[in-house]
């Protein structure tokens, strides 16, 4: 009898002898890969996206739907982009931040807008509730609450639907911490706005910006990070960066101080990504080597202890680390053979690990091997929400 391939992008009946011969010229159509989206952890305002409010301590699937791509996140919402270019949210909106025109909460995932060209997105730290996107064709847009001008709009008002940050289209990362933003050009240029106080903006001041302002003169940056108030870039040559709240050696440049300009972390030239909760900081280089520093209340540093440290140190001796994402005194992570693992605080089953026990050390979360994407959000709480295939 004919087969009906399953996938309807490529529709139709193929009959027996046909489906033979694509077979065996190659041509049979691979099916694509499906992007499955799960959540756990804290739900009090619905942002696990599960249509509901209860917290689950295990991975829950989010829906039916196969293309979840890339997440942004923030106190209690989440906002991700699919593999059609599409931007979704759900979670807390009480300043907007679901960019949905309204100030509506919801617990189940809604569409923002039609457009389908999102590319990527990023969302204050802690309750700020501020979000900004890059477009693929690299113009960038803002919206949610706007305290102290964290939206780069060049005023402090709270929008509930995106606005274009300027007319520039050479916006190729950005990043928001607590009410400010950091960002990079196409051109290698840093630029900041926002709140200062802790001078996490990097201009050498406490000054507070309500429109984007460039960091110094060079044009080697590539990517930037938010951990509250400390700030963090990465530059092309791969050294590491740190600006802004030092209280508790969370800048990881050795010492417990805040910095208004950018300070390099170490003298390595390997660094990939860096992420954070309030005071904890993960981070891997590009041999795939985890790393941590900050404060370790609840063993969030993954390092087996409570300790504090105001250097990077390496979580164990393995080199097979991929990613990582941290929430509250708790991180999430997956390995090159994307499998995924847990530590830190799990008052809210954040760890995905079924109890709500806190663990010091990296914790498997299950036995799949199939998690291609990750991200841990909450301040005083924790939710998780992940990607597997």
């Amino acid at each position: 009898m004919p087969y009906i391939y399953p996938y309807t992008q490529y529709g139709g009946v193929w009959n027996l002898t046909s489906q033979s011969q694509a077979q065996g010229a190659g041509t049979w159509p691979t099916p694509p890969i499906q992007y499955n989206l799960y959540s756990w952890g804290n739900n009090g305002l619905g942002q696990l996206g599960l249509g509901n409010r209860t917290y689950y301590s295990s991975p829950k699937q989010v829906g039916a739907l196969t293309n979840w791509q890339s997440f942004g996140s923030s106190y209690f919402a989440c906002l991700s982009i699919k593999t059609d270019g599409t931007l979704w949210a759900w979670g807390a909106n009480n300043y907007g931040q679901l960019g949905l025109s309204n100030i509506t909460y919801y617990s189940s995932p809604k569409q923002v807008g039609a457009l389908t060209n999102w590319l990527q997105i990023s969302s204050g730290s802690y309750n700020t509730g501020h979000v900004m996107a890059i477009k693929t064709n690299g113009t960038l847009w803002a919206w949610g609450r706007n305290n102290a001008g964290s939206l780069g709009l060049g005023n402090v008002v709270y929008y509930s639907s995106p606005k274009q940050v300027g007319s520039q289209t050479n916006w190729s990362n950005v990043a928001c911490g607590e009410d400010y933003t950091l960002a990079v050009k196409t051109t290698g240029t840093l630029w900041s706005w926002g709140i200062n106080g802790q001078g996490n903006l990097g201009l050498g001041n406490t000054t507070y910006y309500s429109s984007p302002v460039q960091i110094g003169a060079l044009s080697n940056w590539s990517k930037v990070f938010c951990v509250w108030f400390a700030s963090f870039a990465i530059k092309t040559d791969g050294t590491l960066w740190a600006w802004g709240r030092g209280s508790v050696g969370q800048l990881g440049i050795g010492i417990a101080n805040n910095y208004s300009s950018p300070r390099q972390v170490g003298v390595l030239t390997n660094w990939l990504s860096v992420s954070g909760g309030r005071y904890n900081v993960s981070a891997i280089k590009t041999n795939n080597t985890l790393w941590a520093w900050g404060k370790g209340a609840n063993g969030a540093l993954g390092l087996g202890n409570t300790n504090s440290y105001s250097s990077p140190v390496q979580v164990g001796s393995l080199s097979n680390w991929l990613k990582v994402s941290a929430g509250y005194y708790f991180a999430i992570a997956t390995k090159t053979d994307k499998t995924l693992w847990v530590w830190g605080k799990n008052t809210d089953g954040q760890l995905g690990l079924g109890n709500r026990t806190s663990y010091s050390s990296p914790k498997q979360v299950g036995s799949l091997t199939s998690w291609t994407n990750i991200i841990a959000f909450g301040q005083t709480v924790g939710s998780s929400v992940a990607i597997h295939t």
